[in-house]
Formats: structure tokens, sequence, C-alpha cells
């Protein structure tokens, strides 16, 4: 299996679809399904009838899992970038190949 190129607390930029050029940080990774749960995007309503636990009952957001490939890490000015592997100080770490950055996270 690949080295995981998003992880849990990065920001990404999504590429394509309803949400295309939104940005957020990632929520959950779920390398099994190729898929990654972004805050604020691809939000999925469900409407809740009242309980005795919610007696208000209502409309409930919460974000739905999106395709990995359709999200690209944040670069520091904002734009979306590849991730590249390479070994500094013995350690294996990501870096952007645009600017070249390390990633942190």
């Amino acid at each position: 299996m690949a080295a995981a190129k998003i992880k849990k607390g990065d920001s990404v930029v999504v590429l394509s679809g309803k949400d295309k050029g939104r940005t957020g940080t990632v929520l959950q990774v779920l390398p099994k399904d190729g898929k990654v749960v972004v805050e604020g995007v691809n939000v999925a309503t469900k409407h809740r009838k009242p309980t005795q636990v919610n007696p208000q009952g209502g409309i409930e957001r919460t974000p739905a899992p999106m395709a990995i490939c359709k999200v690209a890490v944040a670069d520091k000015d904002g734009k979306p970038t590849r991730v590249r592997f390479e070994v500094k100080d013995g350690k294996k770490v990501r870096v952007a190949v645009k600017s070249g950055e390390t990633i942190d996270g």
C-alpha cells in the first residue's frame, strides 16, 4: 500500500465538483475507500424527527466523505500542489512540489 499523501489536519483545496476551489482542513481519511472528509466541504443534510434525546429535531448538516483524488494539499499561498516524499536527516518527509517546502502534519 502506498504512503498517504494527504493526512488528517492538512489544509486542502477541492479540485472538482460543486465545491471546486473551496478550502478546508481534513477531518478524517478513509484509505480503504479512497475517500477523505473535509471540514465545511461536501456537506450532507439529514432531516431528523424529534426524539426524546433531541426534542427539537430539525435539519442536521454533516460533512460527507469525498474522493481523495478530488482534493490537493494547499501550498502556503493557498493554491493546490502535489506532494512528493524526500529523505531529510534520515527521516521520510512530505514535500510540496511547487514550493519545495516540507509539509507539517
